[in-house]
């Protein structure tokens, strides 16, 4: 395994992130320090530091617990691919672009610090690699391609054109999602304890998003600069201003809608028809299969709110199943509680998906002589094994109860429970025994 690879199931994908930025960026100070920067490269690197520092903070938190500062990261990429302002060529160097990106980025954090929040370093450290990694590709070629193209427009090149310079820009932001998205999924993999393929997909599924924004924003600023000069920098911005309002308003009433439904699923616990922790726990093992088995951020959220309210159903039992193992209980108990479950997730009106999830969780993953049912959810046979793991241990950290608990569910692969997401929650459960979970 490479040592990457090793980082990453560990849980040191952040640090990696962070102590390869710090270098970055000392390295780049020292540079800057031996080669000054020139009065009017000096003004234009301060408009845009304050542009990235006014952006961290605004950043915001995105639905799945992440970060973002998209003015912040827009300015940056601008800076990084600036060539004309107005009548004039600032020599903006790679170390400009790293130095300018981490002091505005850490500027900008001082009042989270402040406030008592995060102070966002991991958000910072990614984008000062992602900016260099876009500075790395186009500053040589803006100052040995583009600059003498449009000096001697009779050489073999030929004089490019503002269209071939707007593409090239396009083409080193779409490397530059490639690599953000990389460098997020070492961050996610290590916040969620997953594994580095699946986050990956994950993160590469969010580029579509507020990542196009960004960097069409941050491409509009650089080939807008050279007409409007800095003022492109607060025109193009106010846009995604406006987009980041709208994210953060969304993100909050998300926020309010998981809290609600934490609190629902907790009502089986007070009534006693529960262990108390076992909805948690069987939403925390959903969530870690769901991660490997590369589920998307969508379907991972219809998946927790599932396994939240997984047992619902047991409020219509005359008597309760003791200590609420409901892989105790009869098959045909199972699909009632099931289905009353779903039914009553149905009367929101707003969460059809869940409820379907919720109704086939006590459903075989194949029944005898048929072949697998290919219209059973993955989260329907994710939740059944993760509350069948949960209702055999319970709160325990006893190893020989564990393993116990992964045999009998293995043993009923054949029918009961998907063999993939079996060995999916054996992963799962041995990372979090080594991390002491």
């Amino acid at each position: 395994m490479s040592s990457i690879g090793r980082a990453m199931d560990e849980g040191r994908g952040a640090v990696l992130v962070l102590v390869v930025a710090l270098g970055v960026s000392v390295v780049s100070g020292v540079s800057l320090l031996n080669h000054p920067m020139d009065a009017e490269t000096t003004g234009v690197a301060l408009a845009f530091g304050v542009f990235i520092a006014l952006g961290e903070v605004l950043r915001i938190n995105l639905p799945g617990d992440g970060e973002t500062a998209p003015i912040g990261a827009a300015a940056a990429l601008a800076f990084a691919m600036l060539g004309s302002v107005g009548d004039r060529t600032p020599h903006i160097t790679i170390a400009d672009v790293v130095v300018v990106t981490a002091i505005g980025g850490l500027v900008g954090a001082l009042p989270h610090v402040v406030a008592d929040r995060p102070l966002g370093l991991d958000v910072i450290a990614r984008r000062v690699l992602v900016v260099g990694f876009v500075a790395l590709l186009f500053r040589p070629f803006y100052t040995q391609v583009y600059l003498p193209s449009q000096e001697h427009p009779v050489a073999v090149l030929g004089q490019m054109t503002t269209k071939g310079l707007a593409l090239v820009m396009v083409a080193v932001v779409l490397a530059a999602g490639l690599f953000d998205a990389a460098l997020a999924a070492l961050v996610r993999a290590d916040r969620d304890r997953a594994p580095y393929v699946p986050s990956l997909r994950s993160e590469l599924g969010s580029l579509v998003g507020l990542g196009s924004a960004i960097g069409a924003t941050g491409v509009l600023i650089a080939l807008a600069a050279r007409v409007m000069q800095l003022w492109a920098i607060p025109v193009f911005v106010v846009p995604l201003l406006l987009t980041q309002f709208s994210i953060r308003r969304y993100a909050g009433i998300r926020q309010t809608y998981a809290q609600t439904i934490r609190s629902l699923s907790r009502v089986t616990e007070v009534g006693g028809y529960t262990e108390t922790g076992h909805s948690r726990r069987v939403t925390e093992l959903s969530l870690g299969v769901g991660r490997e088995l590369g589920m998307s951020d969508s379907e991972l959220v219809d998946l927790e709110y599932a396994a939240l309210m997984h047992d619902l159903g047991q409020l219509s039992l005359t008597d309760p199943i003791p200590g609420g193992a409901t892989v105790m209980a009869a098959p045909d108990e199972q699909r009632h509680i099931a289905e009353m479950g779903a039914e009553v997730i149905r009367q929101t009106g707003v969460l059809n998906r869940v409820a379907a999830i919720v109704e086939r969780q006590a459903d075989p993953y194949r029944r005898p002589h048929e072949t697998v049912d290919e219209t059973l959810p993955l989260a329907s046979r994710i939740i059944k094994a993760a509350n069948a793991y949960d209702d055999l241990v319970g709160d325990s950290r006893e190893s020989v109860r564990r393993l116990e608990a992964l045999e009998r569910l293995r043993l009923s692969m054949a029918y009961d429970y998907d063999p993939r997401v079996v060995n999916s929650l054996a992963r799962v459960v041995g990372r979090n025994q080594r991390l002491g979970l």
